[in-house]
């Protein structure tokens, strides 16, 4: 059909605005599914090859970290040969990477696979993805796109554990990489056939504007863009503060809960498909969280909104440890952590765009992601080398609380001083 006949199609009663937002949410929902998937397979690898969970934290860290460390140059890439050439991309590398993984025997392997071709798909522009989405697409409502893209970055790393671990253990752990290859694969010709570049591409305007020309491609080399984008980012003190307090973020997030959370469950005898539930209903309470979080980016303050995040949700990792996990200890704090999950991204964006200007902002968001990656990477190789060493996650969860409470008093310094220069 091509989303030029889609949009006449549904021309007066949606804007095709909203398409791409439901596509993007899609796409990224399941790009960070595969990324976190093997948060279910530490113990199965552990039970059928006999890697300690420091080694397989080790593939699991490296994916975090190439995650971020792509974002820039694939943000980058968007300029270069659109938003569907760079999606396509990202979606060919998680393909071949999951669908590799299978064959893993050896933890080189699962590195090489998991570790880098997932990582790489990953990290592909997604979050840059996003600001690049609200920033074409929309005039009105850009908060509340970044809050509903985020939510998908998130609670796609949450909502289909329990199916992945129901399948590990029914199954065998090369189900896991054989499913979400698969759903990988059913994505591309959906890709192809409805995400257009921008409003204009298709003869429209931008959601809460009038019409736009069609966006150009970039002639610029995309490694180029990234670093003149780093470049620019750190003479600012205001980037470092964003780029340290989102490392806390990753290291409180993705880092630690979303891949050791479930092993974590299982020390305390709760078995492994029951650990994976409440993962999920973390990503489901998420995705309100991080969509209300949009909403009151558009109308609030966003540093005050950050002090908030990051102290709620600092307090309720150093409490975990001393819960009882039991069902109502663990409900409890799936609904509190998982409204504060990744609600730190649409005002962190924000404040991006503000310091930097529209232009600037998806590049320059990435380079900040890499920073929550990173804080990620090293919470995922930490912790799971603290279990290996200690035989319990205590210290790990402790130092990510009292991490978050520091962040919460650095994020009121950003973008105190006035803003001389946004480059549009």
């Amino acid at each position: 059909m091509g989303p030029h006949r889609l949009a006449r199609l549904l021309a007066g009663r949606i804007h095709y605005a909203w398409v791409v937002v439901g596509l993007m949410f899609t796409v990224i929902l399941a790009t960070v599914g595969v990324r976190a998937a093997p948060g279910v397979l530490i113990v199965p690898l552990e039970q059928a090859f006999g890697w300690s969970a420091g080694t397989i934290s080790g593939a699991i860290s490296l994916n975090i970290l190439l995650g971020g460390l792509v974002g820039p140059f694939g943000a980058a890439l968007i300029q270069r040969i659109g938003m569907r050439g760079t999606v396509l991309c990202s979606l060919a590398f998680l393909s071949v990477g999951a669908g590799g993984a299978a064959f893993a025997r050896t933890p080189w392997e699962l590195y090489a696979t998991w570790g880098v071709l997932v990582g790489i798909g990953s990290g592909a522009g997604m979050v840059g993805m996003a600001t690049a989405v609200a920033n074409r697409w929309f005039v009105a409502r850009r908060g509340l796109v970044v809050g509903l893209l985020t939510a998908s970055n998130a609670s796609g790393q949450l909502v289909f554990l329990p199916l992945l671990a129901s399948l590990a253990q029914h199954f065998g752990w090369q189900s896991v990489p054989w499913l979400v290859a698969m759903v990988i694969l059913a994505l591309i010709p959906l890709v192809t056939l409805v995400l257009a570049e921008s409003p204009g591409s298709i003869g429209l305007g931008p959601y809460g504007t009038a019409a736009a020309p069609p966006t150009t491609t970039s002639t610029v080399n995309p490694v180029v863009v990234a670093f003149s984008g780093l470049g620019r980012g750190m003479r600012s003190p205001d980037f470092w503060l964003l780029f340290v307090s989102f490392a806390i973020c990753g290291f409180s997030t993705n880092g630690l809960v979303a891949t050791h959370l479930i092993p974590y469950c299982i020390d305390h005898g709760i078995p492994e498909l029951s650990a994976a539930s409440v993962l999920a209903a973390m990503g489901v309470f998420d995705l309100i969280g991080t969509t209300a979080s949009g909403w009151l980016t558009d109308r609030c303050n966003a540093r005050i909104l950050l002090f908030w995040y990051y102290g709620l949700r600092g307090l309720s990792l150093m409490v975990l440890p001393f819960s009882s996990f039991d069902v109502v200890s663990l409900s409890l704090f799936a609904a509190f952590y998982g409204l504060d999950w990744v609600a730190t991204v649409p005002p962190t964006v924000a404040l991006t765009t503000e310091v930097f200007g529209k232009r600037d902002a998806p590049v320059i968001v990435s380079w900040i992601f890499c920073g929550h990656q990173i804080g990620g990477a090293i919470a995922a190789l930490g912790a799971g080398i603290i279990r290996t060493g200690t035989g319990s996650y205590l210290s790990a969860y402790i130092a990510s609380g009292a991490a978050c409470l520091i962040a919460s008093l650095l994020v009121l310094r950003i973008a105190r001083r006035p803003v001389l220069a946004l480059a549009e």
